[in-house]
């Protein structure tokens, strides 16, 4: 059997991004270079680009035909009753719905209390929207990830900061990580070390969209793969930094 997959949860949506030479200024009739319709959603680009480092991985979500399709369903507790847990070594959620999602996550929980160590599948949350009903997911998961927002809506200002203010909102043995962009990404374990990256910049920053979601993917696949959080969290920014150096995902690898 070949290695277990990466299972991502959450969203899948369009963007249409359009590259202009710099930031417009207001009320100026600045050309568009280029436009171009992506596959979005943070689930699904962290799926993207798992895919690219080469793991085996999967996603769920509401998918629907046509070019732009609205007010799409969350996945529900009740739909995911129906994925073979014994497929996968990792399930990541993009915070959403919670309070469901909290029972997707409580259900791997007893299926690792059934099987041996080794076949235990590790979960992980991202909160990244600064929702109150989303911060449930601070207590589940054995990996959190909390965007920079959430960190300054919950009054930190830095990475370091918030790693070591939030950590006593985790289930004991849970990590922390949280990226602050151009300042690296602070992470805590649990042996209550804290761990820094700096950023690794490209020298021309051209399309920065989903680059936390490209750092998410970069650390899950380390860490799926035994690293250790710091190496994990290095890894990380030199991949989210390759990813704001190139349009859209192709050239991270």
């Amino acid at each position: 059997m070949g290695e277990k997959r990466v299972l991502c949860v959450g969203l899948v949506c369009l963007d249409i991004i359009s590259v202009v030479e710099r930031y417009p200024a207001e009320d100026s009739d600045t050309r568009c270079l280029s436009q171009r319709w992506q596959r979005g959603g943070n689930a699904s680009n962290t799926c993207t680009v798992l895919a690219l480092l080469g793991a085996p991985c999967a996603f769920m979500g509401s998918l629907a035909p046509g070019h732009a399709a609205d007010n799409l369903p969350d996945v529900t507790a009740a739909d995911f009753e129906q994925v073979n847990l014994s497929q996968y070594k990792w399930i990541h959620w993009e915070g959403r719905n919670a309070s469901e999602q909290v029972k997707m996550i409580q259900r791997v929980e007893a299926y690792n209390k059934t099987c041996p160590p080794s076949d235990r599948v590790t979960t992980s949350v991202e909160v990244e929207k600064t929702r109150p009903e989303i911060y449930q997911l601070f207590g589940y998961g054995d990996v959190v990830f909390v965007s920079k927002d959430v960190a300054k809506a919950r009054g930190f200002y830095s990475a370091a900061e918030a790693v070591k203010g939030l950590r006593r909102y985790l289930k004991p043995g849970a990590t922390l990580v949280c990226a602050w962009a151009e300042e690296g990404a602070d992470a805590m374990g649990p042996d209550g070390v804290l761990v820094h990256s700096d950023a690794f910049s490209p020298e021309v920053v051209v399309d920065t969209l989903g680059a936390g979601d490209t750092f998410n993917a970069a650390v899950i696949l380390a860490l799926s793969r035994g690293r250790p959080l710091a190496e994990a969290i290095t890894y990380g920014c030199q991949v989210a930094g390759r990813k704001c150096g190139v349009h859209g995902y192709d050239g991270i690898v």
